[in-house]
């Protein structure tokens, strides 16, 4: 073995993180770098979790705790991996393993017409923007039309539906960067409708989340099932189902109401196609369904919603990372335990953890007992592994540089913190507000606010 191991860690999101954490509770000796291609840690709690989620962003703390330990844990951020950065063979000659922590970020597709017209997004763009990643910062969806339809019956599409249904005033006390809380302001929507294409009894979602769009202040909350509920279903065995269906059962005697705002819950409806006008979304089309023998059929009936805005949260893809083997069906790098396997042959020191690994599925905290269990097949594996070409591990700072990435070090992110907690002051109410473009977040990295930066 090695008498002193390095591992990179590719991707500094919760599952990143938590395999770093792994690797230095380890008893064998790491070193570890952390790598990402944002000047940010914390990946999809920073730009997943919607901005009036505050504690569920706590995990943050959690996440954190591997860099408190500078000796042994980098964070190497602003640094790409593969195309417009440094090859993936090339970083290989510096590290005895690497863990991609990359996750799935690609939005699956409904596969209607009209899908690709203006005003049409996915949930991982359109989240990602008003969670400030600096991909999105220009997405500037239309929000000038009293209507908006959400596709999903999970969590994300709840999110989706309760930010664009708060006030303004509500999200300025969030974090979300200024640009995003001026679109809301100007904000014209008024009626956010939900489609699901199974019944209420089949939902996804959580109970607290659903019991959150009911707690919003000028908001109202409509079910339209088709008296499903009325007529009654079977009790489902599962508590958080049971839960579900008691607060949609109490929320069928909604009528509409004087609110400023409605969340409109559509079951039994599939996606048929979006209508245009003038280039843009203008509206969807949908099949109303019903259930026969359990499985749910369509009616032929259609129904349309008018809408200048349509986001889909029917979930994600991984996307393949150029020189490891992908499984296109699943979305995910082929592995057994975290191990990259190419048929029936090992990839020797390249591991996947997080949903790169599993596919998009669980919670944060799902997360953790991935990394384990990946970090258990690395360390059982390090006896096999050569050593590097360049182990010095300034030999790899060196490489970045010639390749023209100046990484972003723990104490640079620091500074960006700092001035998102300044800019959270500032507005009044905020904890903090997102640095959210690209040049600005790595001036304020490298202490250069307000200057422009590369």
């Amino acid at each position: 073995m090695p008498a002193q191991p390095r591992v990179a860690v590719i991707g500094a999101g919760p599952s990143g993180l938590y395999a770093a954490a792994a690797l230095l509770a380890s008893e064998v000796p790491v070193d570890v770098d952390v790598l990402d291609r944002l000047p940010a840690p914390y990946g999809l709690v920073r730009y997943g979790v919607a901005p009036d989620h505050v504690k569920m962003k706590s995990v943050i703390r959690v996440l954190q705790k591997p860099f408190d330990d500078g000796s042994r844990v980098r964070f190497l951020g602003n640094v790409r991996v593969g195309e417009g950065g440094i090859p993936l063979d090339v970083l290989r000659e510096h590290y005895h393993a690497i863990v991609h922590a990359s996750g799935s970020s690609v939005d699956r597709a409904l596969g209607i017409p009209g899908e690709e017209l203006d005003g049409s997004h996915g949930s991982g763009a359109f989240v990602s923007w008003y969670c400030g990643h600096p991909d999105f910062v220009d997405l500037d969806p239309l929000l000038d039309h009293p209507g908006v339809v959400v596709v999903g019956a999970g969590n994300v599409a709840l999110d989706v539906a309760r930010v664009l249904a708060r006030g303004h005033a509500e999200m300025a006390g969030t974090d979300v960067p200024d640009r995003v809380l001026e679109t809301l302001r100007g904000s014209a929507v008024a009626d956010v409708h939900v489609v699901i294409r199974r019944g209420p009894e089949h939902v996804k979602f959580t109970p607290a989340e659903l019991r959150q769009i009911g707690e919003l202040d000028d908001v109202q909350v409509l079910v339209h099932d088709d008296g499903v509920l009325a007529a009654g279903v079977p009790e489902p065995e599962e508590r958080r189902q049971k839960q579900n269906l008691a607060l949609l059962t109490d929320w069928t005697a909604h009528t509409p109401g004087d609110a400023p705002r409605r969340i409109h819950l559509h079951f039994l409806r599939t996606p048929v196609r979006l209508l245009e006008e003038g280039g843009r979304v203008a509206g969807m089309v949908v099949e109303r369904n019903e259930v026969q023998d359990g499985k749910v059929v369509g009616t032929g009936e259609e129904e349309t919603f008018e809408a200048g805005l349509v986001v889909r949260a029917i979930g994600y893809s991984g996307e393949p990372i150029p020189g490891l083997p992908y499984d296109e069906r699943n979305g995910i790098v082929p592995n057994d335990a975290g191990r990259v396997v190419d048929g029936d042959r090992r990839v020797p020191g390249a591991y996947v953890t997080g949903w790169i690994k599993r596919g998009p599925t669980g919670v944060i905290g799902t997360n953790k007992h991935d990394a384990v269990e990946t970090v258990a097949s690395l360390l059982d594996d390090l006896h096999t592994l050569p050593d590097p070409e360049y182990p010095d591990p300034d030999s790899v700072v060196e490489r970045l540089e010639a390749y023209g990435i100046e990484p972003v070090t723990w104490s640079d992110w620091e500074r960006l913190d700092a001035e998102e907690l300044r800019l959270g002051e500032a507005r009044g109410g905020a904890e903090r507000v997102k640095v959210a473009e690209l040049g600005e977040m790595l001036a304020a990295a490298r202490g250069r606010t307000g200057a422009p930066a590369s």
